[in-house]
């Protein structure tokens, strides 16, 4: 079992089997990873390239235990999170142009969990909020940017923690358990919004996602073992709003959502098929739309995200199957004879900038994720590096002779950001002059081009006028 990041071209790919969790792979969006030859794609960048890996390939390789799961940051494309059976949390920052050599060296190691830690998961909106989960049953929120633990939830969960999922704007979160459960959960208060017991009545793992709307959308097998699909309105978990039995295959449903379209990808792990739906808000709510088969079985699946996508070819969503020793992208398109944006599959989608910061969302503030077009090929803004500045609680002299891991990764991150404010400080006045005398200069240059328009629209005029 890999105790490293393998980032491949394109995607990463770091799991293999695992009992409790039977996780997702996690592409990351719109770069090319690994490969210092290559520039760095717009939104708009193809596929990544097939073939074989070289065994030396370089990986993200710090955790002591096996990777257990990894997100990557919605709001900045070089940063990525990872959980491992060593009961830490590593933040890792990927150079711009890939790895040229194994990475060791993570940004922040978050500590607090007793057992192995097998969810990760970013919040959608408030920069820097990171949220894991473990074999411990206890959830815990941190800000990276200060490596510090926000909440702890210790006693919500009785059993294993399958997944969890944020709302739209992450002011809730939702949960599936080994106890059957479905819970919502304000993560700020610590409190229980609602629950429902036995949301599908089989033993095997389920899972629960938010929708954008606010309804929660689960998988899972009756008590006959036939998986199911359900649909559920928060303010009434009594019934759900619809229940649809799929087949009686024995592998975990993975459902990935799109917002925009309102579709819900559904795999299983040894299937070798995804089906698709559309959720309406009319009955039966949920809408059979068909089905992709392939020949081999998939061990895992992972989507790209809507910003990776190619809008000149109508791909509405690209996924990568994981084999035993490849892992094949899955592109699905809609036919268009058009050449021009299609409005109707590209509706504005999230983008990259965040619409709060950690401190903020602490206060009690929400928002909603800050929406870009795809209109034109969109280039992100350069990413900036994420920074650590752990607030120091302790006497200079305890915190030198802390041995925390984490602790020694966030100095060393303070001790080298210092310095170097210090030197460009020097040299700031003299390209704040150069700036300045190459702005007079332009100026200048307008004023003399609106001149000679001015005057060669009096001679026009003349002309025209026959007084030439």
């Amino acid at each position: 079992m890999p105790q490293y990041l393998h980032l491949a071209p394109g995607y990463s790919c770091c799991r293999g089997t695992f009992p409790s969790w039977e996780r997702k792979l996690q592409p990351q969006p719109i770069r090319e990873i690994g490969i210092p030859s290559c520039p760095r794609p717009s939104s708009q960048s193809s596929a990544p390239p097939m073939g074989r890996i070289d065994k030396a390939y370089p990986t993200v390789c710090g955790h002591t235990g096996p990777v257990l799961d990894i997100d990557w940051c919605p709001h900045n494309d070089e940063v990525i999170a990872s959980g491992s059976e060593d009961c830490t949390v590593m933040v890792w920052q990927i150079p711009e142009n890939g790895l040229v050599s194994p990475l060791t060296e993570p940004v922040v190691v978050l500590e607090g969990h007793t057992k192995r830690v097998g969810i990760i998961t970013w919040h959608p909106t408030a920069r820097n909020v990171l949220l894991s989960a473990g074999c411990d049953n206890v959830v815990l929120i941190w800000n990276v940017g200060t490596a510090e633990e926000l909440y702890r939830l210790d006693t919500l969960h009785p059993d294993l923690i399958y997944n969890v999922s944020w709302n739209h704007n992450g002011s809730l979160f939702c949960t599936a358990c080994k106890d059957k459960s479905v819970r919502i959960i304000d993560p700020r208060r610590g409190t229980l919004v609602a629950e429902r017991e036995k949301a599908h009545e089989g033993a095997r793992p389920m899972r629960a996602i938010f929708l954008a709307d606010g309804k929660v959308f689960t998988t899972g097998f009756s008590r006959m073992s036939e998986r199911q699909l359900a649909l559920w309105d928060p303010e009434n978990l009594e019934e759900p709003m619809a229940l649809q039995e799929l087949d009686s295959s024995n592998g975990a449903l993975l459902p990935f959502y799109d917002p925009d379209t309102s579709v819900v990808y559904v795999c299983g792990k040894g299937d070798s098929s995804i089906r698709y739906f559309e959720i309406t808000d009319e009955p039966p709510y949920i809408h059979f739309l068909n089905t992709f088969t392939s020949k081999e079985p998939q061990r895992g699946m992972g989507s790209m995200p809507k910003r990776g996508l190619e809008v000149s070819k109508c791909e509405i969503a690209r996924f990568y199957k994981l084999h035993e020793r490849k892992c094949e992208p899955i592109v699905m398109t809609v036919p268009r004879k058009s050449d021009l944006f299609q409005d109707d599959l590209y509706p504005d989608t999230a983008g990259p900038e965040a619409a709060l910061e950690a401190e903020e969302w602490v206060s009690g503030q929400d928002a909603d994720p800050i929406l870009i077009s795809l209109r034109e090929a969109y280039v992100p803004s350069k990413q900036r590096d994420l920074k650590i500045s752990r607030r120091n609680l302790l006497p200079d002299s305890r915190l030198a002779s802390s041995s925390r891991p984490g602790a020694s990764t966030s100095a060393a991150t303070t001790t080298d950001a210092s310095p170097s404010g210090s030197l460009t400080g020097t040299g700031e006045a003299g390209k704040l002059e150069e700036v300045m005398q190459e702005l007079r200069a332009l100026r200048a240059l307008v004023k003399e081009q609106g001149e000679r328009i001015s005057h060669l629209e009096e001679q026009l005029g003349r002309m025209e006028n026959g007084d030439a």
